[in-house]
């Protein structure tokens, strides 16, 4: 139990009604979940209204409402709270709730359009490595030191944000990394956080169906850098040209990493094979397993944020050479036939361009690059035809299959991924809309030394239609198949 006027802490209010020195058993924004002497947040959304479901949190035993607009009927014994904004306001409630965790570990925020899940994996497997109580907050996993959680978003709500950051703190995790999707920023779900530093991967285009234009999503990017304390550090990659556009109101300490400009940290790709890269960082070389330019980015962002947490360089190089690739982010596989497959995450113009592009520049040319990809279903529908026209000009060929269709028809996507094939690589691409049936094709189609990229859905294990998620993972699939066809 706390007192209510504790957890309002730091919060803009704009009216009460009602007591403030009352003991709060939990807080909740889904009415379903209120109970006895809980406080209900009515979060303003685009599709459900929190304001609608106050009466019901009433009857279900919440004590406390925090609103943006009182209701018209006040409930005797019951405390209303107007403020300015839900989506802040729960968002420092939920910090004060849990006694303020950030405050007790190192928090350190990624956002970007691409490399959020593996800049903020490898920095938790790295400071693993180094011996320290680390907590990760992905995409892909939670983890509390060695313990495993599934993630249900990129960034979660402010509520489960802050319980596992307190979970972490409870057992003595001295780091923390997070990934911070722009929604999350958007909906403030990371606000009453203290980040000790951020980190800027890249930006293109994605989300478009959320944010509407480039311009907004650039700027909520940028609004996480904006509030950032004195105290913190900001890493940007100065060769995304808004790198240094994220950084023009921050007040936090300005530090860089580029593979082609002048910047903090610096790094040469010196070799780029399927086994690994070899990279000279700020003069030093090392090898590592990780394969691509776009993972000599995600490791330089590794490297600079490792210092500026206070590691030697020597021992960063030495646990870098270290890393494992994360799932579902370039994971790779050769065949007995010697047919190398390639399961990448990739669901951006950006990130396939970036995956295609390294396997281009690591194939001698002899090589048969076959990709496999979809567009998931009630997303941005601009960068369906953009993505398949990158993938047939930058495959030998392309198969167009389903990914996440969700509610819309997964052959209506595929007709949308066609209108971007220019017509001399029409001959190039395939369309099939059962996923697996496409696998399989692209790996019967494969001859020895061929590449299969299967793009798109990474470390998901599951694919969604209409509402419904049914097993399937790229990786087991492609295994299975390419296994089959060994026989």
């Amino acid at each position: 139990m706390k007192l209510l006027k504790d957890i309002l802490y730091k919060v803009n209010i704009e009216a009460v009604s009602g007591n403030t020195a009352i003991n709060i058993n939990e807080i909740h924004f889904d009415s379903r979940n209120v109970s006895l002497d809980d406080i209900f947040v009515a979060i303003p959304g685009a599709v459900v209204d929190g304001f609608k479901y106050i009466s019901k949190a009433v009857d279900a035993g919440a004590v406390a409402i925090v609103c943006e607009k009182m209701p018209e009927q006040l409930i005797n014994g019951v405390t209303y709270v107007r403020v300015e904004d839900a989506h802040k306001a729960l968002a420092i409630m939920a910090s004060n709730y849990y006694n303020n965790p950030s405050q007790d570990l190192k928090l350190v925020g990624v956002t970007g359009t691409n490399g959020k899940t593996t800049v903020s994996s490898l920095l938790y497997q790295l400071f693993k490595k180094a011996g320290f109580k680390v907590g990760l907050l992905s995409t892909v996993k939670i983890m509390v030191d060695d313990i495993t959680y599934k993630a249900t978003h990129t960034t979660p709500d402010s509520i489960t944000i802050n319980s596992y950051l307190r979970m972490m703190s409870d057992v003595g995790v001295e780091f923390c990394f997070m990934e911070v999707s722009s929604h999350g920023i958007h909906q403030k779900r990371a606000e009453g956080l203290h980040f000790t530093g951020g980190i800027f991967t890249n930006i293109t285009h994605d989300h478009l169906d959320y944010h509407k234009t480039f311009a907004e999503y650039r700027d909520v990017k940028k609004s996480f850098f904006d509030h950032l304390p004195k105290s913190a550090f900001a890493l940007t990659n100065v060769d995304d040209k808004n790198g240094n556009v994220m950084l023009q109101n921050t007040v936090a300490k300005k530090y860089s990493y580029a593979l082609k400009s002048h910047a903090d940290f610096a790094a040469k790709i010196l070799e780029n094979q399927f086994n690994g890269l070899l990279l000279k960082i700020n003069g030093a070389e090392v090898w590592t397993k990780l394969i691509g330019s776009f993972n000599a980015y995600n490791l330089l962002a590794i490297y600079g944020t490792a210092k500026l947490l206070g590691l030697e360089e020597l021992e960063i190089l030495k646990l870098i050479s270290e890393l494992e690739s994360v799932s579902g982010r370039f994971q790779c596989m050769i065949s007995q036939t010697e047919i190398t497959a390639i399961v990448d995450y990739a669901h951006t113009p950006d990130a396939l361009k970036n995956v295609l592009q390294t396997i281009n520049d690591i194939r001698t040319g002899n090589e048969e690059v076959i990709t496999v990809v979809g567009c998931g279903g009630d997303r941005d529908g601009a960068k369906r035809p953009i993505m398949a026209n990158i993938a047939s000009m930058l495959s030998t060929k392309a198969i167009f299959t389903s990914d996440n269709p969700r509610t819309e028809d997964p052959e209506e996507i595929i007709k949308a991924m066609e209108i971007g094939v220019q017509p001399q690589n029409f001959k190039k691409i395939l369309s099939i809309t059962d996923r697996k049936q496409a696998i399989k094709t692209a790996c019967q189609m494969a001859g020895k030394n061929d590449i299969i990229l299967i793009a798109g859905k990474g470390h998901e294990t599951y694919q969604e239609v209409n509402g419904v998620r049914k097993d399937f993972d790229d990786f087991k699939i492609v295994q299975e198949l390419l296994n089959q066809l060994n026989k």
